[in-house]
This record gives structure tokens, sequence and C-alpha cells, in this order.
């Protein structure tokens, strides 16, 4: 299931969210299982299963970072479970981060890990807004590179609830 031809979206790293919005309530409206308890079993199993995939990209769409890993991962740019080598540069920063996690609140925190990722977003911002078809190797690379500096990011910021 491609949630992009779900949804009727061209396959792209960023989603207008208030088109998923509309596109979710459209399409549930003609699939949801409620509509289907006078119908067939199997009818009442393919709503059930549409239904469920609508949900799955409704929630994929609905956050920029998993729209962002899907459509790499539709484009074979990055694979489930891949050992991916982060820069060591990158690398040496999060160990100084890391190292200096339990001295600070969680505001200081969220301040400096705003200005590590505000160059990281300055270098794909523009990559965002071109046409799909236009994005070359080198393209798909720096989405890549940001994807996983930003789940590394993600995993930090989920260690100060522990």
């Amino acid at each position: 299931m491609n949630y992009f031809e779900l949804f009727g979206f061209e396959v792209a790293p960023v989603i207008n969210k208030s088109l998923v919005a509309k596109k979710y309530f459209e399409l549930q409206k003609n699939n949801h299982p409620d509509f289907f308890t006078q119908a067939t079993e199997s009818e009442q199993e393919h709503a059930l299963e549409q239904s469920a995939n609508i949900n799955k990209a409704f929630a994929t769409f609905q956050d920029g970072e998993k729209t962002l890993e899907y459509f790499l991962q539709l484009k074979e740019v990055i694979r489930t479970d891949e050992k991916y080598e982060l820069p060591p540069a990158f690398l040496m920063e999060m160990m100084e981060l890391n190292e200096t996690l339990t001295e600070k609140d969680g505001v200081t925190l969220a301040a400096e890990m705003a200005q590590i990722e505000k160059p990281m977003l300055e270098e794909i911002s523009p990559l965002l807004i071109l046409d799909p078809a236009k994005l070359d190797s080198l393209a798909y690379e720096k989405l890549k590179a940001y994807h996983y500096k930003k789940k590394y990011l993600k995993r930090i910021l989920a260690r100060l609830g522990d």
C-alpha cells in the first residue's frame, strides 16, 4: 500500500498538512467500517483494512519526519534497520552534548538542540520545495543524512525522560 497513492498525493518529502486532514476525512467517509455493517463479510474486511491503511497514512503525513522517512523509503534511499554512518564531526558534537546532558535543564538542552538543527534545516529546506522529479542523488544523500541526524537528536531528547 502506497500512502501517497491512497491519498492521491504526489510522492514528495513534504505534504501540505491542511490537505492531509481534508483527504483523511473524505477517505474515511467512504471506507470506515461503520458504514459497512450491512455489507458482506469480505466487504467488511476490506473496509477494515482500508480504514487501517488510511489511519496509518494519516499518522505518517501528520508528522513531517515520518513523511520524509516514508518518502525516502519509497525512493529506496533508506532501508528499515539500515546502519547509517553519521559524519564524525556530528558524532563528536553529540558526544559533547551527551557528556553534559545531566547538567542541563530541558529548556537549555532544547535551545542547544535547536542550534544544532538550524544549519541542518537550512541545508535541506531548498530541497523540500523542489519538484521531487528534480531531486538528484546528492539531494537524496542530503535528505538521508538529515533524517539520520534528526533521528539521533530525537533519541537524545528521549533520554531526558529516563
